[in-house]
């Protein structure tokens, strides 16, 4: 047998370690000592924590909170397509885009051509790692009640949710609002439809023929072809 521990990679090597006394009185003061790591990992050298310790230590505490609170905060003033943010958690954001024209693929199997099409309205809502989308008419007003409809694409389940596949989704934990929403369109437009999830098309009629007719046109979408999916603006801000 070989011993091939020291091969092994480190990523992260301890240095210091701290230990918080607290008086048992009803004062409840608090005294820290600090200690230093030999090469071994084991703590040496006890003293009380110094001031450039403590400096250094709450430097470290608050680059952490200060990448928490940069995320979805928006670089200027608020986008006025974004209609709801979360920052509990991990955070999430909801906002909306226009019936526009961009470019889809689709892989060589469906037999759909990539190319440019229009597509309707679409609510957005995303977090850092899982992304929603639905459809919604071009002639209701957008508000809690605003009734939304199946997004009319391959590779999204019947509860708006994206499967991304081999898509690498890479959100920082200080990504600003604006390249959140840029972000997760281009991951979304510029990703592969593949496959229909689930039994039913998203769309009235043969999902397949209905993009065989739109990519490469100049027809609008055609709204009348949404599904209602029972949901409004209100039931997904949560």
């Amino acid at each position: 047998m070989k011993d091939i521990t020291q091969t092994f990679g480190t990523l992260y090597n301890p240095v210091k370690a701290f230990v918080v006394y607290q008086k048992n009185s009803a004062e409840k003061s608090i005294y820290v000592e600090a200690y230093d790591m030999d090469k071994n990992g084991c703590p040496i050298n006890a003293h009380p924590l110094s001031l450039k310790e403590s400096t250094q230590l709450a430097s470290a505490l608050d680059t952490s909170e200060e990448l928490t609170r940069k995320f979805l905060k928006p670089s200027g003033l608020l986008p006025k397509n974004v209609l709801h943010l979360n920052p509990e958690q991990n955070g999430s954001a909801i906002w909306f885009t226009p019936a526009q024209k961009v470019s889809l693929f689709f892989v060589e199997s469906l037999g759909i051509p990539s190319g440019e099409a229009f597509v309707p309205p679409l609510l957005w809502k995303a977090s850092k790692n899982t992304l929603y989308i639905y459809a919604m008419d071009t002639k209701t007003q957008i508000n809690e009640q605003t009734n939304l409809y199946h997004a009319p694409f391959f590779n999204v389940y019947t509860d708006g949710r994206v499967c991304m596949g081999t898509v690498s989704v890479n959100i920082k934990p200080n990504c600003h609002l604006e390249e959140f929403m840029s972000l997760w369109e281009q991951y979304f437009f510029n990703s592969y439809f593949s496959h229909l999830i689930g039994s039913t098309s998203p769309v009235k009629g043969n999902i397949i023929q209905f993009w065989q007719k739109l990519v490469g046109s100049a027809k609008p979408f055609p709204i009348k072809s949404l599904l209602k999916n029972g949901l409004t603006i209100k039931n997904i801000l949560s």
